[in-house]
């Protein structure tokens, strides 16, 4: 089979697996996009093309996964993934799926064991501590500035073809020197600085939550698309247990009145043995899916008041069920 496009995650684990893909199938067209985009069926997708890092779209080449909420959403479909090109796993990135995938009849450049390792990392969130997180290390600075904002979609997209021709050739130490990165990098330490602002006014607790266990971000009162890396919160309460965000969907850049609630279980939580599942809760609302440490849902609202009705009544049995996994 001959394939002509790698279409990916647009983080740094869908630039890893791409960066991989390409270095083993010799493919260069690359298309970025988010997992909403496949889910709505806005790019046309064939049997020549390869998808990384997404949800499994009706038809396609080769399907390289690791997120258990996309293989459940398969079942339900009644869709056997044993049938489905490609490798699916539950690990900590799609690239080390992607690696092990190639691994066996491919020599990849050695630097891609380092690359695959510090992905694992950081799209897991798999760190000892805040300082950890918080370290600037060459994979931690490249990652920062894949979370830039940009002025249009196309900058970004070119930035990120060109970080991975760079990851086929040259080891993270090496690319975070690049003086395109670290301005890139630079530029990222100051949206940082705006995001803590930020999120002064928009962190909240429910009345109920007495222990501070549950960190809200709401971001509903916000006009334009805001953005927050939503983990800079525990830096105001590092003795949370989780941290959720809930946001309005922007189409087009326009508000609507749909919510987006992203959560995730805080660094010194997650190091406990504990029964807390975020994926599972979402999958009991019937909003979403994800996994134990992460999840993520949408809901459809008609009205400004049933948003504000609907976002309420969610985020109360979002932190019930989370009270509840013991």
């Amino acid at each position: 089979m001959s394939y002509k496009r790698i279409i990916t995650h647009n983080d740094f684990d869908g630039v890893t697996s791409a960066a991989i893909c390409s270095q083993a199938l010799g493919v260069n067209y690359l298309i970025f996009t988010g997992p909403r985009a496949i889910l709505d069926n806005k790019l046309s997708i064939t049997q020549q093309d390869v998808v990384c890092d997404l949800p499994c779209p009706m038809e396609v080449g080769l399907w390289f996964d690791h997120h258990e909420g996309n293989l459940e959403e398969l079942v339900t479909r009644q869709i056997d993934t044993e049938n489905i090109p490609g490798n699916f796993e539950t690990r900590d990135s799609c690239a080390s799926v992607v690696y092990e995938y190639f691994s066996s009849d491919h020599d990849f450049p050695e630097h891609f064991e380092e690359l695959v390792r510090e992905t694992d990392i950081i799209d897991s969130f798999n760190y000892g501590s805040i300082d950890e997180w918080r370290q600037e290390t060459p994979a931690h600075i490249i990652d920062a500035t894949i979370r830039i904002q940009e002025e249009s979609a196309e900058r970004k997209w070119q930035y990120l073809r060109q970080l991975v021709a760079h990851m086929k050739k040259f080891p993270l130490e090496n690319i975070a020197k690049m003086p395109s990165v670290k301005k890139r990098y630079y530029q990222y330490r100051q949206e940082e600085d705006r995001m803590l602002e930020l999120l002064k006014d928009d962190i909240t607790f429910l009345p109920q939550d007495h222990s501070h266990d549950l960190i809200i971000i709401d971001l509903t009162r916000h006009n334009h698309r805001p953005r927050i890396v939503k983990n800079l919160a525990y830096l105001f309460h590092p003795e949370a247990k989780a941290v959720i965000e809930v946001k309005n969907v922007f189409e087009h850049q326009t508000k609507t009145n749909d919510l987006v609630f992203a959560m995730s279980l805080s660094l010194h939580y997650n190091q406990q043995l504990h029964a807390k599942h975020i994926g599972n809760i979402m999958r009991d609302l019937n909003i979403g899916g994800g996994h134990a440490g992460a999840g993520a849902g949408i809901v459809s609202c008609e009205t400004k008041e049933d948003m504000l009705k609907t976002k309420k009544t969610i985020l109360e049995e979002i932190y019930e069920r989370f009270q509840n996994q013991t």
